[in-house]
């Protein structure tokens, strides 16, 4: 290997990652689309097509996020630690795989229903606006100059999970309520589906936990 060739592979290929994480979040924001949709649909048989549409865009998550390992495997010097940048990627990977699996939980327990309770919405909309901001975050890690531009974005996350927990709380209660008139069975899936809705907006808490590490060493 020529000398100029050898140094261009130890250096650190911050656009690489760049280009990976970009196509990966939005792939990911694509899939938060895909599940507002499902969440808010009220034909069962438009649920349906957009679950094989989502199932597709995880798919092609798992694609990328196995091209940023390799990447990680084959770059000497890296633009951020390594570790971060794993675990920012299964993050991302993370968040796309409790998007889909509660997609499949709409389908499958209420593929003939066309009533969309308020909480369901809502949730949706919650999840759909964080995925947006860790898109935007994503873009801004590279430079250490963001961190200001960083760190609002990661406060509005935070405020939209804690509206996330409180809604979460609510739908907890309403259905486990002795009149709420649905059986064990119903009250059961329900409760499946708002756990992982919950699941999923803590995920993208912990994608600004790593974040927040980032800023603070390259700060």
């Amino acid at each position: 290997m020529r000398f100029d060739a050898l140094i261009r592979f130890l250096l650190p290929r911050e656009e690489r990652f760049h280009e990976l994480f970009a196509e990966n979040t939005r792939n990911l924001v694509k899939g938060a689309g895909l599940f507002l949709a499902i969440a808010t649909g009220k034909s069962p048989d438009e649920r349906r097509l957009r679950l094989v549409e989502l199932k597709g865009l995880e798919h092609d998550g798992d694609q990328i996020t196995g091209r940023i390992f390799e990447a990680l495997n084959s770059t000497f010097l890296t633009p951020l630690d390594r570790e971060d940048i794993r675990a920012l990627a299964v993050d991302i990977d993370d968040v796309l795989d409790y998007i889909e699996g509660i997609a499949q939980f709409l389908v499958l327990f209420e593929s003939e229903s066309e009533t969309v309770p308020a909480e369901l919405a809502r949730f949706a909309e919650i999840l759909f606006e964080m995925i947006q901001q860790i898109d935007v975050i994503t873009g801004l890690i590279w430079d250490q100059r963001n961190g200001p531009k960083i760190h609002d974005r990661m406060v509005r996350i935070s405020d939209l999970e804690n509206q996330a927990d409180a809604i979460y709380i609510s739908a907890l209660g309403e259905l486990f309520r002795r009149d709420s008139g649905r059986d064990a069975i119903e009250v059961l899936k329900w409760k499946e589906i708002y756990q992982g809705l919950e699941d999923a907006c803590d995920k993208c808490k912990d994608f600004t936990h790593v974040v927040g590490n980032i800023v603070i060493k390259n700060g």
